[in-house]
This record gives structure tokens, sequence and C-alpha cells, in this order.
């Protein structure tokens, strides 16, 4: 193959993705962002806000807990994405080796997810205070439920605002059984297997009467969890108060604040404030964690909203249960569709 044809090949193949972007954007008018991304995916630090004044140095850490939370990496058609458990530790990390950061704001806007991930983003939360010493206030968005709601627990103080919904204390098990329709078919699963239980869950056939106690116990174990970490991380309520909330259901931040789930109702700003108040810290920079890329321009930007989007064309995505390639144990409120 001579030059020639080489450049002919590579002009060729340059056209033909050019009319794929065409034709995935629609007919609408279009625009392409074409934009230099550092090679260096280390987390970079923008200044979204500061107090009035000449050489401030102190400040307070933003750090956005946003969608489904899992130990994965959150994954598109055609779209790359975060691992939710090693973002947040990383941002963590960042805030604590950096000795003017004095306190750290959590804006936390999830359903919650698997009982794995959000327990361990809660130790790393109680780990950064224990070393740290560094106060942390949580700011529920629109919703922090279930496993986002463990989470807040683990901050010195949580902020909601008025229009959001938290709570949902509990554990689910989502399962189903396709075997009524195999049975309709024709089809019929057959598991050579080393014990009786070991598919237990298995939706190619309906669940046994010890197949349900068995995960029964095991729920009711991860829920004794939730409900131990709520008790030390509220102190206004004791045990038998946050079992009387823990049915699963949610409730708005107005009565959160009512019932001591939530200590105020309050927007990203009072959260700030209130950092700076029990970190005693007058005047501040407020900075925000986020790979080098997208522009961040108010303390109401999110982290998300920059995202990775490394090869990201089209973006369809599928509700993470779904994307699960098995039964997964949840602290999630049940509508979650992310």
């Amino acid at each position: 193959m001579n030059r020639k044809q080489k450049i002919s090949e590579c002009q060729v193949g340059c056209l033909i993705l050019v009319l794929a972007c065409l034709v995935l954007s629609g007919c609408g008018p279009t625009a392409f962002l074409v934009q230099p991304v550092p090679a260096e995916r280390k987390l970079t630090e923008t200044q979204i806000d500061r107090d009035e004044g000449f050489f401030i140095t102190d400040k307070i850490a933003v750090i956005d807990v946003d969608g489904f939370l899992a130990n994965r990496s959150k994954l598109g058609f055609m779209s790359g994405g975060e691992n939710a458990v090693s973002m947040f530790v990383e941002k963590l990390d960042k805030a604590k080796k950096d000795p003017d950061v004095k306190a750290v704001v959590l804006r936390i806007n999830s359903h919650g997810g698997t009982v794995a991930a959000s327990d361990t983003m809660h130790h790393a939360l109680l780990e950064f205070r224990q070393k740290t010493h560094k106060p942390v206030v949580t700011c529920v968005l629109d919703t922090a439920a279930s496993g986002a709601y463990l989470l807040a627990c683990g901050s010195n103080g949580i902020v909601a605002q008025p229009g959001s919904v938290t709570g949902s204390i509990g554990t689910v098990l989502q399962t189903v059984s396709f075997a009524g329709t195999m049975e309709k078919l024709g089809i019929k699963a057959v598991a050579i297997k080393s014990g009786k239980l070991k598919d237990i869950g298995s939706p190619l056939r309906d669940m046994t009467d010890e197949e349900r106690e068995v995960l029964q116990g095991i729920i009711e174990q991860f829920y004794e969890q939730f409900v131990s970490a709520v008790d030390s991380g509220r102190p206004g309520l004791n045990e038998s108060q946050v079992r009387e909330l823990a049915d699963g259901r949610v409730f708005t931040g107005t009565e959160a604040v009512k019932l001591g789930l939530v200590d105020k109702l309050g927007f990203p700003s009072d959260a700030i404030k209130w950092a700076k108040e029990l970190a005693g810290v007058q005047r501040a920079r407020v900075v925000i964690y986020h790979r080098p890329f997208g522009y961040k321009p108010n303390v109401y930007s999110s982290e998300a909203s920059g995202g990775d989007l490394s090869g990201a064309l089209v973006n369809i995505e599928l509700p993470d249960w779904l994307k699960a390639e098995g039964c997964e144990f949840l602290y999630v409120w049940q509508p979650e569709a992310d």
C-alpha cells in the first residue's frame, strides 16, 4: 500500500466518522465542541466562590455525591464514567492532604446504592473525620435516600432543601422469576450445582421457602447495621425512635427536620456557612474537585455536569438495577431508575 492510498483511507475514515456524528445527533442545529483535555487525569481544584477580602487561604471543599452508589464504573452506551466509591475516596484524600481545607460540604443527590458501596463510603467519611478533625456538613439537594442517607449520617450535621426527600432506612433485594413464562414457552432450566442453595436467587425458577428465609436473614443483618449507623450518627434519636422511622419510607426535608433525621432546612450556601462556623473560619474560599474537563461557575454546579465524556457520542442509560450482573443487596429507594 503506497502513501497516497493510506492518506485516502484516512480521509474516508474521517468522513465516515463525521457522517456518523451527524446522523446520531439528529437533524436539528448541531454544535461540536473541540476542547483540549490534559493527559493528566488527577483531580483538579477550582474555586467557585470566596468571601470578600485579601490573602484568604482557608478553604471549604465541596464534594458531590450523585447517582447510584456502587463500586463499579458507571457506563452508558459509548460513554465513560466514574466509580462512585473510588471518586468519593479520592476527593476525601485530596481534602485531607490539603492543610488549607478547614471543612467539607457534601452535596448529595442520590437514591442510594449497594450495601457494600454505601457502607464503604460511610466508613471512609467517618475515618476522614477521625483522622483530620475537619467538620463535614451534608446538604441534601433533591434526594438523599437509603444508602445516601446512611452516608449523610457520617457527617457532623445535615441540611436539607425544603423540596428534598430523604430517609428510606432499610434494605432490599430485588429479584425476578421467569419460571412461568419459560414453562409456557416449553423452556426448562437445569442447574448442575454443588449444593441445594448454590443457585439461590436464580431468575430461572421460583424461590423456595428455605431460600427466602436465608435471604431474609441477610436482609435483616444489613438492616440492623443500617439502624445502628443512624443511631450513632444522629445523637438526637435513640434506637427505638430510629426503628419507628426505619420502615423504608422517605420523608420530605421539612418532615425530616421535625423527626430529627435532619438538623435544619437550607441550601448549599447555608451548609457552607455552617461548615465555616464549625471550623471556626471567618472567611474562606469555596473549592470543588473535578477531572480536568468542564467549567464550574458557582456553588450550584455539579461535578457530574462535567463528567468524563471521553469517547462519548451517544449517552443511552439503563437503570443501574438492570445493569447489575446478579442479585444485589441494596440500600436504595426502590423507584431509582437513574
